[in-house]
């Protein structure tokens, strides 16, 4: 089974997995809630983790050197957040913040790592998700940055080679 085309990542990534491969997944969520203005990972930080998102937002940032924090992205339910647990170094490549309260499925990245190797098929099926997520999030971040420090006539487009 693929991903379907439409709805948010974390949509996406539960729906790529049979309704058998959907339960071994959820089997490891843990529910958690985080009140507004949590940091939830730093860039360079260790990626062990990931998140569903069920309600709220979460603003994904990039520091700037002598610019501070730049937002590149705002995900809400439905989103997946959080993909550098699978790539080495399994260090966070962004940094999430909270905007108000929410309310998201917590997994443990060595967890899900393990019942990859387990079920393969499982493993092939979130790994293609997630990917669609790394795509997404870099045509996003790079959208912004163009919008932020691009040459004149980039803005908005996300048009360059």
């Amino acid at each position: 089974m693929t991903p379907h085309a439409g709805g948010p990542p974390g949509e996406r990534v539960l729906a790529a997995l049979t309704a058998e491969q959907r339960g071994k997944l959820m089997a490891l969520a843990r529910d958690v809630v985080l009140p507004g203005g949590t940091r939830i990972f730093e860039e360079g930080e260790k990626a062990d983790r990931f998140w569903i998102i069920r309600s709220g937002t979460v603003a994904l940032d990039i520091h700037m050197p002598g610019r501070g924090r730049a937002v590149v992205e705002t995900i809400a339910a439905g989103s997946l957040l959080g993909w550098s647990w699978l790539c080495p170094p399994r260090q966070w490549h962004l940094a999430a913040e909270t905007r108000d309260t929410v309310r998201a499925w917590e997994f443990d990245a060595v967890a899900v790592h393990d019942l990859c190797a387990e079920d393969t098929a499982l493993g092939l099926s979130l790994v293609t998700a997630v990917a669609e997520t790394i795509g997404e999030r870099l045509r996003a971040t790079r959208t912004r940055l163009l919008d932020l420090y691009g040459p004149p006539g980039t803005h908005g487009s996300g048009a360059a080679p």
